[in-house]
């Protein structure tokens, strides 16, 4: 056979050794055939039974995720059982079957293919998205329609199964949770899909946006799956086999290694104190944050808290979320992002529209224009403070005045919250996220008016190179490492010095060992990150110079061509 390598966009680290497991695709096996008019009453009560074994389906799985203290994955279910009452789901298709006279697979197809069309006019990334959520849901009733609605995965060494499918919906995701598949790997998807998301809390190696893979791969294909680096190598041969091997074992004795560290304070070799804080979207992240012994939280991703559902999170229910965050941290710092969305149609808005794109209404300019959502999570926010280290992080900011207005919403809160005799923390710290070239530029402008910064990379790049990073076309423009967006993060980190303001940095290269040395270097003391790069963060940090890295780190500043920034960063890695 022959070995051949596909690549995608890796979601979830690590390497898996094993055989491949495809899952089928409904919607492949989906043909028309004419419907008699004699039997057109019984093929729509065949839809509307289909309908009514997927919703019980949904139902019994979102109820064995509360069983299981899963519940946080709830809004995931609650999003298809929406969909599934929705009209052009629930009822379009009937019509189809009736003045097409064709069967139920065919009907819901048709119908499907119309719903992607007007999803993919659609520039928002985050809306395109959800275009996955109505094929997911469409292929579950198509599945109970062609007899094998599910199915059972049984094998005797789960660690060595490789599952391979067009997209997984999340309640098939959250059904792994009961498993210890050795990866999965899709053909859709992207790093804000829901598959990328709940692989990444499954900690086994996933990729996603694998082109054409269950074309390329066979049923019981030996696969190598590199999560690392977005790498899927089919029937390796044994010379690349042994070396895989070798690297997987490698990785697991590293993982194990690192585990001795967790508990050495986190300071360079000068004896500099370097603070290690965790991105986190759920509660339940808390967990994995003290198993890496955590110094906080700097990023709060409160938008998961408004996803997937059909009504926004009240007062109540934030504050109680905020709250129990807040107090799991005891006094370490827990820096909550406002809701960082744009205008989905999740969220309840005057203001949506399906022409919004990464740059349109979204984050704190969504936020100022709906100043009742944003008053509801700030109150939430700040009743939460009373009970530990919170901060408020705004994310987005592109000018001073969107600040100003920022503030006085928030003074707004509190002074609604005194009337209320309401106890909160009147001196919370707020802080902005520095994403928008503009205000990198122009940071000693927002590090005088703000009370810390937090260097968004993963936008700012994007919008320092004109790259959008969820298309694959040009993601290999995309580079962390651009003299420009260098000279960003360096400007940035003198205005908070300027200031004498706290500045971390809570994008991926936080997180990715290979900059650590280069960001210490100029002059960064707080990094955020997802919990399980933590220890691997503390690693470089401990073998850290200070003296040697700042003059190579000046060096790099001091380059603009791409080959010679990136020998560098292997030189200041020695």
């Amino acid at each position: 056979m022959v070995s051949f390598n596909i690549h995608g966009v890796p979601v979830s680290n690590g390497i898996a050794i094993g055989t491949s497991h495809l899952i089928s695709n409904a919607l492949l096996e989906v043909v028309r055939y004419d419907i008699k008019n004699i039997k057109i009453d019984l093929e729509v009560k065949r839809f509307r039974k289909a309908l009514s074994v997927v919703k019980n389906e949904l139902i019994r799985i979102k109820k064995q995720l509360v069983l299981d203290s899963n519940s946080q994955f709830s809004p995931f279910i609650d999003t298809h059982l929406m969909l599934l009452n929705d009209k052009n789901i629930s009822e379009e298709p009937i019509h189809n079957i009736k003045y097409e006279k064709c069967n139920a697979e065919w009907a819901i197809k048709i119908q499907l293919d119309l719903i992607i069309e007007k999803f993919n006019q659609i520039e928002d990334p985050y809306i395109k998205e959800r275009k996955h959520d109505v094929v997911q849901v469409a292929e579950r009733i198509i599945k109970v329609l062609l007899g094998h609605q599910k199915q059972k995965l049984k094998f005797k060494d789960e660690s060595s199964v490789i599952l391979v499918a067009q997209d997984l919906s999340p309640a098939d995701t959250l059904q792994f949770k009961k498993h210890k598949y050795g990866a999965f790997i899709t053909e859709m998807g992207g790093t804000n899909s829901h598959t990328a998301i709940l692989a990444r809390s499954l900690n086994i190696p996933s990729i996603v946006a694998l082109r054409n893979a269950k074309k390329l791969i066979k049923n019981n294909d030996t696969l190598i799956v590199d999560g690392n680096q977005g790498i899927v190598i089919i029937n390796p041969s044994s010379a690349i086999l042994e070396e895989y091997q070798y690297k997987q074992n490698l990785w697991e004795i590293e993982q194990k290694k690192l585990i001795k560290i967790r508990n050495v304070r986190c300071k360079t070799l000068g004896n500099e104190i370097i603070t290690l804080l965790a991105n986190i979207e759920v509660p339940e992240d808390i967990k994995s944050v003290k198993d890496n012994n955590g110094d906080g939280i700097g990023l709060f991703r409160t938008e998961f808290l408004f996803m997937n559902r059909s009504s926004l999170p009240d007062e109540e229910e934030q504050f109680n979320i905020y709250k129990s965050v807040t107090k799991s941290m005891g006094n370490l710092p827990v820096v909550i992002r406002t809701l960082d969305s744009g205008a989905d149609k999740n969220i309840s808005s005057e203001n949506n529209n399906n022409n919004n794109s990464p740059l349109g209404l979204r984050a704190i300019r969504l936020c100022l224009s709906e100043p009742h959502l944003f008053t509801t999570q700030l109150k939430a926010i700040l009743r939460a403070s009373a009970f530990g280290n919170i901060r408020i992080l705004i994310p987005m900011l592109s000018s001073l005045q969107e600040l100003r207005q920022t503030k006085m919403l928030i003074e707004r809160a509190k002074q609604s919250l005194k009337n209320s005799k309401i106890k909160f923390n009147n001196k919370i710290l707020v802080g902005g996220m520095i994403e928008v070239p503009a205000v990198a530029i122009n940071a000693d402008m927002f590090a005088n008016e703000l009370d810390f910064l937090s260097i968004g990379t993963n936008d700012l790049v994007q919008y320092t190179l004109a790259i959008d990073r969820t298309d694959d076309t040009v993601s290999h423009l995309y580079n962390s490492l651009h003299s420009a967006v260098l000279r960003l993060i360096d400007n940035t980190i003198k205005a908070g010095k300027k200031y004498n303001k706290e500045v971390s940095i809570c994008g991926e290269m936080a997180g990715d060992p290979k900059l650590t040395k280069l960001l210490l270097g100029m002059g960064l003391t707080i990094f955020s990150m997802h919990p399980t790069s933590m220890l691997n963060v503390k690693k470089q940090v401990l073998s850290a110079d200070p003296k040697k890295i700042k003059i190579k780190a000046n060096k790099i500043l001091r380059s603009i061509e791409p080959d010679n920034i990136e020998s560098l960063i292997q030189d200041i890695n020695k």
